[in-house]
């Protein structure tokens, strides 16, 4: 006898052909047999954690970007302090252009077009502290200051500009310029071009030229800051 399974909206039939009518009865259990008989697949199951591997990139990667965002950190802060330092220097530098200005063209008893090689403080002038005695444009040439000197040779950043010292609260510390040279040249320039350098002839133009640099560890320089003012001489009126 062969059976004919039939479904409505809720329960399956099972029918006989060979009976007059069908019966109603409920296949779940024959359901489930067969499904237990049969070759199922299972269905994976969903991961809620990382694997080690995944673990591992993740750091990696962490870290590399870590050390990529502190060397663009780093690099900025020495940008910034580079440009603080050549803006200090920059003021110094002017400041002895400044003080350069208020001296005489050139020393009592020489003339306006001397050689070069007769400037220079005489030893009077080298006798008093620092460029206290300096009186005239030449007396600055060749001048060299390591640290860097205010006018009265103190170091820069604690002095009074009277020849004392300020209250050690209102002094820059020593390590701050204790690397910094301070080197002033003094020579004669072309009258009718003061970028050009006279080394065997003379004008009434001197140029007084000033170099603020940082003198490494093993003896490199670095430099800071460069100014340089070109002075010209002119003849008292007749």
């Amino acid at each position: 006898m062969s059976l004919a399974v039939e479904f409505d909206s809720t329960w399956p039939v099972v029918c006989a052909t060979a009976a007059p009518g069908c019966a109603r009865a409920p296949l779940g259990n024959s359901l489930r047999r067969a499904g237990r008989a049969s070759s199922v697949t299972p269905l994976p199951r969903r991961r809620s954690a990382f694997t080690l591997i995944e673990a591992l990139v993740a750091v990696s990667i962490v870290a590399v970007a870590g050390s990529v965002l502190l060397l663009a950190v780093e690099s900025s802060l020495e940008t910034t302090w580079d440009a603080v330092d050549k803006t200090i220097a920059d003021g110094i530098a002017q400041q002895v252009l400044d003080e350069a200005m208020t001296k005489r063209f050139m020393a009592d008893g020489s003339g306006p077009l001397d050689a070069l090689s007769t400037f220079g403080p005489n030893a009077t002038e080298k006798a008093g502290k620092g460029r206290e005695r300096f009186n005239d444009v030449d007396d600055y040439r060749n001048f060299i200051a390591h640290p860097v000197q205010g006018i009265y040779g103190e170091r820069l950043g604690i002095g009074d500009d009277e020849g004392g010292t300020r209250h050690p609260a209102f002094q820059i510390p020593a390590s701050k310029l204790a690397r910094w040279r301070q080197r002033i040249d003094v020579y004669y320039v072309d009258p009718n071009d003061h970028s050009i350098r006279l080394n065997n002839s003379t004008s009434y133009f001197r140029a007084v030229e000033v170099h603020i640099e940082y003198v490494e560890p093993g003896g490199a320089v670095r430099p800071l800051a460069r100014r340089k003012r070109v002075y010209a001489y002119l003849p008292p009126p007749s």
